[in-house]
C-alpha cells in the first residue's frame, strides 16, 4: 500500500489526508505544534463519516484506519512516495521545510507544496533534489474540489509532473498542469480578475453585494459547474470559438480593458491548434442539447437543496 506524508496538519493538510486516506493510501500526518497530528486524525475519519454518508466513500472506518499521527518528520517521512506540503504560505516557512523534506525523505519520493501563490523555483532552488519538487495547488477543500494545478519550475523533471499528475489521479483528483511558472497560478489568477472586478461594481454602485453573488450561483456559475470559459463560448455561437470571437471580441475587450487583438487571429488560431477542430454545427447542436439537460440537472438538485 502506498504511502504519503502530510506535512503540516491544519485545514489543507486534513483535507488532503481524507483525499489519499480514500484513494488507498496509508497516510501519515506531521505537523510542527505539539498535538496537532494527533487531533487532526480525529478530525479527518470525522470527515470520512460524512463523504460516506453522501455515498462518496465507501468504506470511511477503512480509510480512518490509513491515517495515523507521525511522532516526528523523519518518521512521517518513513518508506513513503510522496510528500504534500500544507505549512505556513511564506518563502521563508517553505524554504525551510523543503530542506528538510529533501534531506530526510527518500531519494525517490516527489516533494509537492500546496502553495497558493508561490513559485516552486523561490524556495527549492539551491536543493539537490530540485528536479522532485512541484507546487500542487488545491482548491480548498480539496477532498470536495478537486482541481489540482501542477507547477514546476523550469527545472523540475519531466517524469516528476507525470508520475504526479498520474498519482492525483488515482485518488479522485483533476490535476491540471501549468506550462511554466507563474504567481498564482492559473485558478487564483482568474479568480482575482472577478474578485476585483466584483468589488469594483458594488463599490462604484452599480449592484448590491446580493445581487453580484446571485449573477454568480444562478447565472454564470451554473454553466461554470460542468463548463468552462472555451466550452462555454464554442457553444453559443454558430460557429464555434472563431465566430463567438468574430461576434463578441471587440465588445469583451473593451469590457475588460483587454487588447481587443487576443480575439483576433493569429491569436485566436494559437488557441484553435491546442482545443481542436470546431466541430460542425449539428455537433454544436447536440453538444447544446447536452448542456441544457445538464442545466436542468442541476436546477432540479438546487431547487431540492433549497426545500431542504
Amino acid at each position: 500500500m502506498p504511502r504519503v506524508a502530510m506535512v503540516g496538519a491544519g485545514l489543507i493538510g486534513r483535507s488532503w489526508a481524507v483525499v489519499f486516506a480514500s484513494g488507498g493510501w496509508q497516510v501519515a500526518l506531521y505537523d510542527a505544534e505539539p498535538g496537532a497530528a494527533g487531533r487532526a486524525v480525529g478530525l479527518v475519519a470525522e470527515e470520512l463519516q460524512q463523504l460516506a454518508a453522501q455515498g462518496l466513500v465507501g468504506d470511511a472506518q477503512g480509510a480512518a484506519a490509513r491515517v495515523r499521527a507521525a511522532t516526528s518528520l523523519a518518521d512521517a517521512l518513513d518508506g513513503v512516495e510522496y510528500v504534500q506540503e500544507s505549512v505556513a504560505e511564506t518563502v521563508e516557512a517553505k524554504r525551510s521545510v523543503f530542506a528538510d523534506l529533501d534531506r530526510l525523505a527518500p531519494p525517490h519520493a516527489i516533494l509537492a507544496s500546496s502553495s497558493s501563490f508561490i513559485v516552486v523555483s523561490r524556495f527549492a532552488e539551491d536543493l539537490n533534489g530540485r528536479n522532485r519538487c512541484l507546487v500542487a495547488h488545491p482548491v480548498n477543500p480539496p477532498h470536495l474540489v478537486p482541481l489540482v494545478e501542477l507547477v514546476g519550475a523550469s527545472w523540475t523533471s519531466p517524469e516528476t509532473i507525470e508520475k504526479a499528475k498520474a498519482i492525483y489521479a488515482q485518488v479522485g483528483q483533476v490535476p491540471i498542469v501549468v506550462k511554466r511558472e507563474i504567481e498564482g497560478f492559473i485558478l487564483n489568477r482568474l479568480q482575482a480578475v472577478l474578485l476585483s472586478e466584483a468589488f469594483r461594481l458594488v463599490e462604484d454602485g452599480y449592484v448590491t453585494p446580493q445581487d453580484l453573488d446571485k449573477t454568480l450561483k444562478d447565472g454564470l456559475g451554473l454553466r461554470w459547474s460542468f463548463m468552462g470559459p472555451f466550452e462555454t463560448i464554442e457553444l453559443n455561437a454558430p460557429g464555434g470559438i472563431p465566430d463567438y470571437c468574430r461576434r463578441y471580441g471587440d465588445s469583451l475587450a473593451r469590457l475588460s480593458a483587454a487588447n481587443r487583438e487576443i480575439y483576433r487571429t493569429p491569436f485566436v488560431d494559437l488557441i484553435l491548434a491546442e482545443w481542436g477542430k470546431t466541430p460542425a454545427p449539428g455537433q454544436i447542436a447536440a453538444r447544446m442539447a447536452w448542456r441544457d439537460r445538464r442545466l436542468a440537472a442541476l436546477k432540479a438538485h438546487k431547487r431540492k437543496q433549497a426545500a431542504e
